[in-house]
């Protein structure tokens, strides 16, 4: 098959034990990113299959409908990028697997970076060294501190695992179902929305992005937050309601900041008004930016291929597609 790597910024795949799994296909790697449709539309004029680093490039009506050669869209995890109804109509198919049970490790070790660097003041007191200046402040340590994670999902559980490791306790709150399973479990379950943000030192966000949790943090969620409390997001900027938190690191309440996501990515305006508050610890999306999860999450996306090229797709979303579109 004609197959087509969009978005492989630093060309990373290439040099990954699943690159192999391609052997035997004709394979563009494209490393820029593009969101102008009439260029998408020539560079894949030829894709058979297209494979996307997450949501980095969205495929839409307007692209998909210039496609015509295209079969199937091969990608891991949800798919709000992607209009399935449009592929759906062309009668290409997605592929898409859920990886249940298995969380991203990456993630999860980067949102504990966050709070070790926010809480130590890590990224300032190197730069006050390499300025020429010695300590630039007093830092707080974590053991004991109170960690609030919103989300009973697998990421959420990972990080609490760490937290017990530091000696942290963890208070929990999620959907109505995700608290039952919580407390089921046998974890400790704020006793109320006010007071999950009240009492925690650090609230940190795992929750998939989907109409139904667009703004699931209020103004009124960050403002509940302690002055020296910290809140942290490597999930989705999209979870939080547009504009609450710059107005929120603002009025100093939470303290601090630590995120890994943006309502616009890439973002790359330094004089944009949330990177320029001082509270605030950022890093470009680069959660599941690992060698480790890239070739994790690119064997699945190949093998996808490999069975679509086989004759018996797996991973399918879309399955009314192979069945002439809607």
């Amino acid at each position: 098959m004609k197959v087509h790597i969009l978005d492989d910024w630093y060309d990373t795949l290439r040099g990954l034990p699943c690159f192999a799994k391609l052997k035997g296909h004709d394979v563009t790697v494209w490393t820029d990113h593009v969101e102008d449709v009439d260029i998408l539309a020539d560079r894949l004029a030829d894709a058979e299959a297209v494979c996307l680093f997450r949501e980095r490039t969205a495929i839409r009506a307007p692209l998909i409908a210039r496609l015509p050669r295209l079969q199937l869209v091969s990608q891991r995890s949800v798919y709000p990028h992607i209009d399935v109804d449009a592929l759906t109509a062309q009668g290409v198919l997605l592929c898409s697997s859920q990886h249940a049970d298995t969380p991203s490790f990456a993630t999860a070790e980067l949102t504990w970076a966050l709070i070790l660097a926010a809480m130590r003041q890590i990224p300032q007191q190197a730069a006050s060294l390499k300025a020429g200046g010695w300590q630039m402040g007093v830092g707080r340590s974590i053991r004991g501190r109170t960690l609030g994670l919103y989300g009973y999902g697998r990421i959420a559980r990972a990080v609490a695992d760490y937290a017990k490791a530091f000696g942290m306790p963890v208070i929990w709150w999620a959907s109505p179902d995700g608290r039952a399973r919580a407390a089921a479990d046998g974890v400790t379950v704020a006793a109320s929305r006010d007071a999950f943000f009240r009492e925690a030192d650090i609230v940190s966000v795992h929750v998939r992005l989907k109409p139904a949790t667009m703004g699931l943090i209020t103004a009124a969620d960050l403002a509940a937050m302690r002055a020296d409390a910290l809140f942290v997001n490597t999930s989705r900027a999209g979870l939080v309601a547009s504009g609450a938190l710059l107005a929120a690191l603002r009025a100093g309440r939470p303290g601090k900041a630590a995120i890994d996501v943006f309502e616009a990515e890439p973002l790359t305006d330094p004089d944009d008004p949330l990177l320029a508050c001082p509270n605030l610890l950022a890093t470009p999306h680069i959660g599941y930016v690992t060698e480790d999860e890239y070739n994790l999450q690119f064997t699945d996306i190949f093998d996808q291929i490999n069975a679509f090229a086989a004759g018996a797709p797996i991973n399918v979303i879309n399955p009314e597609a192979a069945r002439g579109g809607a």
